[in-house]
């Protein structure tokens, strides 16, 4: 999976283990939700942490929602949904990877 490049170039905050937003582990990183943002450090800084393009995902047997048992993260104008190391989104009758 191909990340965006975005710096948050306002981020005056640093991210940890006892920062206060939620972690959420994201294929070989750790991103962090803040404000509505994903972050992931980057270099010595923090990007917004996207994906270029539209990953479907399909898991059959479940659906996403607030009764699901996984984490819910606000993420812009939806909500992603952690599961097995992914956020999933729904869009358009499926699931997309985050």
């Amino acid at each position: 999976m191909t990340l965006l490049h975005h710096e948050h170039a306002t981020h005056a905050h640093s991210h940890g283990p006892t920062c206060g937003h939620l972690a959420v582990e994201h294929g070989d990183h750790m991103d962090y939700a803040h404000d509505g943002h994903l972050h992931r450090e980057h270099q010595g800084h923090w990007d917004e942490c996207e994906t270029p393009n539209h990953v479907p995902h399909t898991h059959p047997d479940h659906v996403h929602g607030p009764a699901c048992g996984h984490t819910s993260v606000v993420h812009g104008d939806h909500v992603d949904y952690v599961h097995d190391g992914h956020r999933h989104a729904e869009h358009d009758g499926h699931w997309d990877d985050h």
